[in-house]
């Protein structure tokens, strides 16, 4: 899969300027690129749940419907938690955007080939389960226009953006789910949050 996107590059460029968005990630790779980049009390990069992103995603969503959240995931995660997609065409919530990384491949095991290598379209499942705006990204040039989109569009939105397998460096996040809760808590809700 050479010649595409390179994973973390594009997630630094859809993060820059990013304000009070709410970023969570899926396990593994998009994860660790997070937390390459930042260290917000606005991250939330989830450690186990495989498949389960997306719909931790749409709870922050449904939570603080005056944020923008945006979940970044990979397509093996995206496969095993694509009934999630009907849930968030059912929901609609306006604030929402997924960014499905999509290598081809399942990296934290071995870089088996996941289902997208073999013709599965994700943005296709997406619009069939009602996502409203949806999208796949080959081009560099298109960066742009996706980060414009998560931060105006009136969603929900998947984008779907064809990425190479790539060695970066692991960055490990904060392990400790509890911390990562209390910490957003209190930047969302204010420091009595905790102790509510």
């Amino acid at each position: 899969m050479s010649g595409l996107l390179q994973r973390r590059r594009v997630m630094e460029q859809l993060l820059r300027d990013r304000g009070d968005m709410i970023v969570t990630t899926g396990l593994g790779a998009t994860a660790w690129d997070l937390a390459s980049l930042s260290d917000s009390a606005l991250d939330f990069p989830l450690w186990g749940a495989m498949g389960g992103a997306a719909m931790f995603g749409l709870g922050l969503a449904i939570a603080q419907p005056q944020r923008r959240v945006v979940v970044f995931t990979g397509d093996g995660e995206a496969l095993m938690g694509l009934g999630s997609f009907s849930t968030i065409g059912v929901v609609q919530p306006r604030n929402l955007s997924i960014v499905v990384m999509d290598n081809e491949r399942y990296g934290e095991t071995g870089s088996q080939r996941t289902h997208t290598a073999s013709g599965v379209d994700l943005e296709g499942v997406a619009r069939a389960c009602g996502v409203v705006h949806t999208v796949t990204v080959t081009e560099q040039d298109q960066i742009e226009e996706l980060r414009t989109h998560l931060h105006t569009l009136d969603g929900p939105l998947l984008a779907v953006v064809k990425v190479a397998l790539t060695p970066d460096p692991m960055t490990l996040p904060p392990r400790d789910g509890t911390f990562l809760k209390n910490r957003m808590r209190t930047a969302l809700l204010g420091p009595r949050a905790i102790f509510e």
